[in-house]
């Protein structure tokens, strides 16, 4: 287990006593709710207006028993019924992760198919044309308007201006620094740790801290920290002394508090399709489903790749020529720069992209080695001296990169995986990096969407390790999506 150092703490004691702070927090909380209660409002509202106007616009109303005058506000007011009912305004589930999307959709699937059975049996003549229209842009325009709010809310988090879950992490010191690392990770998800709880044995008589997390209490005291503190969260990590008995006490004894109780098992960075929760005996054993390498779900991954990089092609044909005769005027040199990398299964292939470097590029790298700017096996410089005039362009906007369509074209690679490596890089690799070998690399990525460059080795090892271990055509699609306006900010391409 890794060493772990309690360091005392500098000066007094924290002041852990809940103090504005947390009052602001819940508010900012409260408005972020009422604001999508607002919005919902005003969506469901456009969505059944505009489906009355689509639907009757040139078309006299016949054959209704019940005028649309009161059957819109109805529909409008069951609709915001349903969305309350399945817990669409849970702030346990709002701004991050795909639950609250699919309760958006959940909600409006089952009002439409309730309206739909009630016109039916009462035939009170509903036009289906007006329902159609109605559900589908209102669905549509809800999630995209929590999209939105979403986006919002996570650059206020990563200012500090956000509302965010108070959590106080309880286990022992290993774990609980490596939960505080995960989830500063993110902090667009919205955990911000304000302290941690350590086994009686660890705690000393004078303040600790782990990091710069203090300790305000021990396992028999984590109901007076959650006083102390203010959290509305508490995570449980791994430990020893957190038998079963302690944690259901624990349970018990904050209810009716409005302060939830998580466990954080050890295993991470795997997805939530991979993890099942069965219980056996009264234990809920999770279940961890191995990852899928090979059959009909990688097929129809082949497929959509191939399908879409040919029409991508064929679009950005006329982009590529235009590319092309640009780096032919701005220096000497071929095109299209073909360098060897590494791809599934350790096979070797040629990868195409437009050259950005001056001919004589590998030569001069030598020379820059020690302005190295990024850590483990690759090397970057965000000022390359050897990058063209008409190269930084390419790069900034990812252009470059346009010619690889022909390697997914060719099979040797994927419009999403992992980084494709270069050799000198696969042969220093050890068993966990040599995990991203199991899929094809592919043209984007998580590696892309989250920063590239601008990562750190680690970081980029472990999203691409993540991604191999959790593929999905559902994030790959979402990938693609991300891919775009990772493009349009340029971040990280240099």
């Amino acid at each position: 287990m890794t060493s772990v150092t309690l360091a005392p703490s500098s000066g007094t004691r924290p002041d852990t006593r809940p103090d504005a702070s947390v009052a602001t927090l819940r508010l900012r909380q409260h408005r972020y709710v009422r604001t999508l209660v607002v919005v919902d409002a005003a969506v469901v509202a456009t969505a059944v207006l505009a489906g009355y106007i689509g639907r009757f616009y040139d078309t006299p109303v016949i054959g209704v028993q019940v005028p649309y005058y009161v059957i819109l506000p109805v529909l409008a007011v069951v609709w915001l019924l349903s969305l309350k009912g399945l817990r669409c305004y849970d702030d346990r589930v709002l701004g991050y992760g795909a639950d609250e999307y699919r309760r958006i959709f959940s909600a409006s699937a089952r009002v439409a198919g309730g309206v739909a059975i009630a016109g039916y049996a009462v035939d009170i003549g509903v036009a289906r044309g007006f329902l159609a229209i109605s559900f589908a842009l209102g669905t549509v325009l809800l999630i995209t308007a929590r999209w939105a709010a979403r986006k919002r809310l996570h650059r206020q988090r990563r200012n500090g201006r956000g509302w965010a879950r108070r959590v106080l992490v309880v286990g022992d010191a290993p774990h609980v620094l490596e939960l505080v690392h995960t989830l500063r990770r993110e902090p667009y998800a919205g955990y911000h740790v304000v302290g941690a709880c350590i086994p009686d044995a660890l705690l000393a008589p004078v303040p600790q801290r782990l990091g710069d997390v203090p300790v305000v209490g021990s396992f028999r005291s984590i109901l007076d920290a959650v006083a102390a503190t203010g959290v509305d969260t508490v995570a449980v990590t791994a430990s020893g002394e957190l038998t079963a008995g302690r944690l259901r006490r624990l349970g018990w004894q904050l209810e009716g508090t409005d302060v939830d109780l998580v466990l954080a098992p050890a295993l991470t960075d795997v997805a939530g399709p991979r993890i099942h929760t069965r219980p056996v005996a009264g234990l809920p054993l999770i279940h961890v489903e191995s990852p899928e390498f090979r059959g009909g779900r990688k097929l129809i991954k082949e497929l959509i790749d191939r399908s879409i990089a040919l029409l991508a092609t064929l679009v950005a044909l006329p982009v590529m020529i235009a590319i092309a005769l640009a780096i032919k005027i701005d220096s000497r040199g071929p095109v299209i720069f073909r360098q060897t990398r590494v791809g599934l299964d350790s096979r070797e292939f040629g990868v195409f992209k437009f050259r950005t470097m001056v001919t004589n590029a590998d030569a001069l790298l030598a020379e820059l080695k020690a302005k190295n700017e990024t850590d483990g096996l690759m090397f970057k410089m965000r000022n390359d001296p050897r990058v063209t005039r008409v190269g930084r362009f390419l790069r900034k906007w990812s252009l470059d990169e346009l010619p690889q369509l022909f390697n997914v074209l060719l099979g040797h690679m994927s419009l999403v995986g992992p980084r494709p490596p270069l050799p000198s890089e696969v042969a220093r690799y050890d068993g966990d990096l040599a995990r991203r070998l199991l899929v094809k690399p592919g043209m984007t990525g998580l590696w892309q969407v989250s920063g590239r460059s601008d990562l750190s080795w680690e970081d980029g090892v472990r999203l691409d390790l993540f991604y191999v271990e959790n593929w999905s055509l559902a994030a790959d699609l979402t990938i693609l999506w991300k891919t775009v306006g990772a493009v349009i900010r340029s971040r990280g391409a240099y």
